[in-house]
């Protein structure tokens, strides 16, 4: 009996099936599961007749069972999100033939095949929770026969012209195994998967051939709810600001929370306004309460006027908000240092009055506090400008964010009255401004729903909203900059005294 290639076409057919060039992510970590389904083979009629004509036997029929129920039972290890080495045991269950011959007589036989497998999975995520994939691998595969035969094929056998042959046959060998697959993750621990998988076997009596699985298992993450070690924890900061404003965030690298300031300025004016005294007072009780905190005011202007004048306009209205701060806010001049760009940062569009008056600012970056828990909720707002890298195209939440989520989840429990507003950014340049908008919207809903899953905050306390690429705090034109523009900020909001 030879088993040999059946058509694995199904399994191409749902790999090609999808085709959304999105990005779906997990963690790394190990991971098990059982599959079952419908094992396949395709049994040589042609060569069983041939070997009953060499013993003086016609095939009058055949009849063949080449389908059975097949398993496998894996565990992996996964690396990173595109790959994993995954070892198990397989069964392809059994195979069998019933023949008729003239002169009377029948030959029957079944195949068994089970073994060891050790594979390289690829994996290709297509969205958050679904993912294809590829493997090639190699087994180790012990095959046991069994041949019976009756009437004229007995008597061939007893007389020692081995119609039959070894009537029990076993064959123990190496070889290799591919396949295709897709799976959906139900949680980050549970996840549905669906393969095709293609075994290249012996049949014990000296021939190849390939059986083919169709499966559908389940996948269940260990430690699916844990975060993997980050090499380097994301720059998050925290702003006090007024509710109004809109937000300006710059990102420093740091390993701790920044206090982020935007005030405005009038045309042409670097004096501190009357309204912006209390927004820089807050800054200061922010410095009071960290002594070890350093700050770098930044000075910006709109583009009315000459470049070279506009440059000294910004390094005058920063410097004016250091003095302020030495002077009223009693800050050491050591810990603050002021640094203009003139109109070379613009965040709104120098066309509209609107525009230049939010290009007219001054931006806050306190550097070095290292943590906001003990912070009392005296302003209205506190922004977290936390630089939560996302993949391209991409809303899942990477998880070695979760320490930094954790300290937001802190501190909204040790302030029960206080919510928190989540803004998803984008820098995509390829979408529809609906295409950015709807990723921004889900990478701040993914940010909300892991505060609620993984730290039970009450979603009422929470919300989310996305700006898609028009707060843009840097140029689309590098690499870089799109990333730091694929960022979450997150607003604190404190009730009224």
């Amino acid at each position: 009996m030879k088993f040999v290639r059946t058509v694995g076409a199904l399994g191409l057919a749902g790999f090609a099936a999808v085709s959304t060039p999105a990005a779906a992510a997990d963690e790394a970590g190990w991971y098990g599961g059982i599959s079952v389904g419908e094992s396949r083979a395709y049994v040589d009629d042609v060569r069983i007749a041939t070997q009953l004509r060499g013993s003086s036997l016609t095939m009058t029929t055949i009849d063949d069972n080449d389908r059975d129920i097949g398993y496998k039972l894996f565990a992996g290890r996964k690396f990173n999100r595109h790959f994993a080495l995954e070892a198990g045991y397989f069964n392809l269950g059994e195979f069998e033939f019933a023949a008729q011959t003239l002169p009377a007589g029948s030959l029957s036989g079944t195949t068994k095949f089970q073994g060891l497998n050790l594979d390289a999975v690829g994996i290709l995520p297509i969205t958050e929770k679904f993912a294809a994939l590829g493997r090639v691998g190699l087994t180790y595969t012990e095959t046991k026969g069994a041949y019976l035969g009756t009437g004229a094929v007995s008597a061939l056998n007893a007389a020692g012209a081995n119609a039959v042959g070894n009537p029990s046959p076993k064959e123990s060998e190496g070889s290799y195994k591919y396949g295709l697959g897709v799976q959906y993750d139900f949680t980050r621990s549970l996840a549905l998967r669906g393969e095709w998988e293609r075994y290249r076997v012996s049949d014990a009596v000296g021939n190849k051939g390939d059986v083919d699985l169709l499966l559908i298992g389940l996948v269940y993450t260990f430690g699916g709810e844990k975060a993997a070690p980050a090499a380097a924890p994301p720059p998050a900061y925290v702003a006090p600001v007024a509710a109004a404003p809109v937000l300006v965030i710059v990102p420093v690298v740091t390993q701790q929370y920044c206090s982020i300031l935007d005030i405005q300025f009038e045309i042409n004016k670097n004096t501190v306004q009357r309204e912006a005294e209390e927004k820089i007072d807050k800054v200061a009780i922010f410095m009071r309460k960290y002594p070890n905190t350093t700050a770098v005011i930044e000075g910006h202007t709109d583009e009315v006027g000459n470049a070279a004048d506009n440059m000294k306009l910004s390094e005058r209205r920063a410097e004016n908000v250091v003095t302020y701060l030495v002077d009223r806010g009693g800050i050491a001049r050591s810990r603050l240092r002021s640094v203009g760009y003139g109109e070379t940062r613009p965040i709104a569009d120098n066309a509209t009055e609107v525009g230049k008056r939010l290009n007219r600012r001054i931006n806050a970056i306190i550097a070095c506090a290292t943590d906001i828990e003990g912070i009392v909720p005296i302003p209205d707002r506190i922004t977290m400008a936390m630089e939560l890298e996302f993949d391209t195209n991409s809303a899942v939440v990477k998880p070695q964010y979760r320490e930094e989520l954790r300290k937001v989840a802190n501190f909204l429990k040790a302030n029960p009255r206080v919510t928190a507003t989540v803004e998803g950014h984008t820098g995509n340049l390829k979408g529809t401004p609906q295409q950015v908008m709807e990723i921004s919207q889900r990478r701040a809903q993914n940010v909300v729903n892991y505060l609620a899953t993984e730290f039970g905050i009450a979603r009422s306390r929470l919300a989310a909203e996305g700006f898609g690429q028009t707060r843009r705090f840097a140029y689309n034109t590098s690499l870089e900059g799109q990333q730091e523009n694929r960022r979450v900020n997150i607003i604190l909001d404190f009730p009224p005294q």
